[in-house]
């Protein structure tokens, strides 16, 4: 499977770091990159979002797949943070991965092939 890059925005960063169960804890741009490769890289953030569903055994095990390969770089860009994300994974994985840390508050800008 090819890899694809995501341009991911996170335009108030301290909405998004929303702590919690399963948010961003990070204030950095570092940080943020940090927390989501890893979100990317191991199963750990969707088993503790699984297991908190009222049925965990029903929940598609697709939104557990991993991209060990997976790399995230992130940079403060004036008062928001630019996160490039490069992973084998199909967008609507990235996509739970995000809302689950950030909520809404990140976009989307852009994608192409790695």
């Amino acid at each position: 499977m090819s890899a694809t890059r995501y341009f991911i925005s996170l335009p108030e960063p301290a909405k998004a770091a929303i702590g919690g169960d399963f948010g961003f804890r990070s204030h950095s741009a570092g940080g943020f990159a940090g927390e989501l490769q890893d979100a990317l890289r191991s199963d750990g953030l969707f088993e503790r979002w699984r297991q908190s569903q009222d049925e965990p055994d029903e929940v598609d095990p697709k939104l557990g797949l991993v991209d060990p390969q997976a790399e995230v770089t992130g940079a403060h860009d004036d008062l928001h943070v630019d996160l490039i994300v490069t992973t084998t994974l199909p967008g609507d994985i990235l996509r739970h991965r995000m809302r689950l840390l950030a909520g809404n508050a990140w976009q989307l800008r852009d994608v192409r092939a790695a």
